[in-house]
């Protein structure tokens, strides 16, 4: 059986976003691991999460589902009950399934088909990263023992020696439950890094390879200002406000550095799987993803939950197994997580369950007919204003904040960066009727009141979760 199937690895990282890998073409990051998969596989540029936080991303990740059919519009920490997970069918087909690092699924140790998890879900008794490293360290010793809070934007060097990172630990993880797996079955493995999410924290080496360089503008948009917040010094873990040029330089350091850590430490277990653990290498098929992004300060704006390009567009890159018939190379198609469990469900020759909103990426790189656009949502986060739904084909993108009824349509050819809102612009005014339109139609049937077939209805009241969402 593993000769016949091929290994899986779901390598996936926290907020990390779609333009911080070196095939976005990034001038400054570092991914020479991941940006060498093109040459035996898939990179989607214009890939996007439909809920741009954890806990719905990772619903979607699991069941192929889009938002509101995965059974979450935010972030919610309930349990789910979906029986057609992605490690339930592989283990149904065979495969040995496990998982190491963040998960954030509740209860936290639910295996939700996994054979094994072993989680760093950071909570005392629910993580067993933090169990560790007060066993090699001491009780008195922890992951944020630096000062830099999960959720701001604060950033420093790593506290302690490089071994004892969660990325590394992490890695080690993942190499000893290779090792030790039945060797008769193929296996899967899902590999959930938490950086670069918050705390911004590499190690020294990954801090120096960025703090002296020269980043890009930070862009802010002609619609921006309302997130200024001038003249309020922002808390270490605002969702909006401006900071200093040095206070963003700071983050953008520190997070770059979490990310191509994350590189090297993917090269890591490639390189040791083989020789250490003892699994086939060139038998393994590998799809690297995120949940979600980060805003950066982009617009005045930190931390996740929005439709803009920081926080929605994610990394998407799939490398083939040995021997696998497919083709290779940058695709424009637009894709999300929901496509994550049909494209590895046919790499392993599983069929799919009933019920999956998302396709196989390959399918769309072979040239079958896709989606024209991909839909995003999320229920009201740090402020009920931010509550939205989008629409983008990667060219365009549709914002429609469902509580205050407000419109924004950016042109991401000839402005990726969306600094120019133009939902009142006579000259877009045509395409601004044709993305809301499309929108009116994507809710008219899911009969939880945001379009009645006609127009689209805010719900100034209040964001009430949808029924499967507890």
């Amino acid at each position: 059986m593993s000769e016949q199937r091929p290994n899986i690895i779901l390598f996936t990282t926290d907020q990390h976003r779609g333009d911080y890998i070196g095939l976005a073409g990034h001038p400054v990051i570092e991914t020479p691991n991941l940006d060498s998969w093109i040459n035996e596989g898939l990179y989607f540029p214009n890939a996007y999460t439909e809920i741009p936080s954890t806990t719905g991303a990772r619903r979607i990740l699991h069941s192929g589902k889009g938002s509101y059919d995965c059974g979450l519009v935010g972030y919610s920490a309930t349990e789910w009950h979906e029986p057609n997970t992605l490690p339930a069918i592989l283990a149904d087909a065979g495969y040995h399934c496990f998982s190491v690092g963040f998960r954030n699924m509740h209860p936290r140790r639910k295996l939700y088909g996994y054979h094994q998890c072993v989680p760093h879900d950071l909570r005392k008794g629910d993580d067993d990263y933090w169990d560790w490293i007060e066993r090699e360290l001491g009780p008195d010793v922890h992951e944020r023992g630096h000062g830099v809070d999960a959720n701001g934007w604060l950033a420093r060097p790593w506290h302690l020696d490089e071994r004892f990172h969660s990325t590394v630990w992490t890695t080690n993880v993942a190499l000893e439950l290779i090792a030790k797996r039945d060797p008769t079955k193929p296996f899967f493995l899902w590999v959930s890094h938490l950086r670069p999410h918050s705390p911004y924290d590499p190690p020294q080496y990954y801090w120096d390879m960025y703090i002296d360089r020269e980043l890009p503008e930070t862009p802010v948009g002609d619609w921006a200002d309302v997130h200024a917040k001038e003249g309020v010094p922002p808390m270490r873990t605002a969702w909006e406000g401006r900071l200093t040029d040095l206070q963003t330089h700071r983050g953008r350091v520190g997070y770059m550095g979490c990310i191509t850590q994350i590189d090297y430490e993917m090269g890591r277990l490639e390189e040791l799987m083989g020789r250490a653990a003892g699994a086939d290498v060139r038998n393994t098929a590998w799809l690297f993803a995120s949940d979600h992004g980060d805003m950066l300060g982009d617009h005045n704006l930190h931390r996740k939950s929005y439709a803009y390009e920081g926080s929605a567009r994610i990394p998407f890159v799939v490398r083939y197994p040995k021997g696998f018939d497919g083709p290779v190379g940058r695709f424009e198609h637009p894709v999300g997580l929901q496509d994550v469990m049909p494209t590895l469900l046919e790499i392993a020759g599983v069929e799919p369950p009933e019920g999956m909103t998302g396709r196989s990426v390959i399918g769309a790189a072979r040239g079958e007919q896709w989606r024209e656009y991909i839909h995003g949502e999320h229920s009201p986060c740090y402020d009920p204003a931010n509550a939205m739904h989008y629409l983008t084909d990667g060219r365009e993108k549709y914002i429609w904040f469902s509580v205050t009824g407000e419109e924004q349509l950016f042109d991401l050819e000839s402005d990726p960066q969306e600094l120019h809102d133009l939902s009142g612009d006579p000259e877009a005014a045509d395409r601004l009727v044709t993305w809301r339109q499309r929108l009116v139609d994507r809710l008219a049937g899911r009969g939880d009141g945001f379009s009645d077939g006609e127009r689209l209805i805010p719900k100034p009241e209040g964001y009430s979760p949808i029924a499967s969402e507890n």
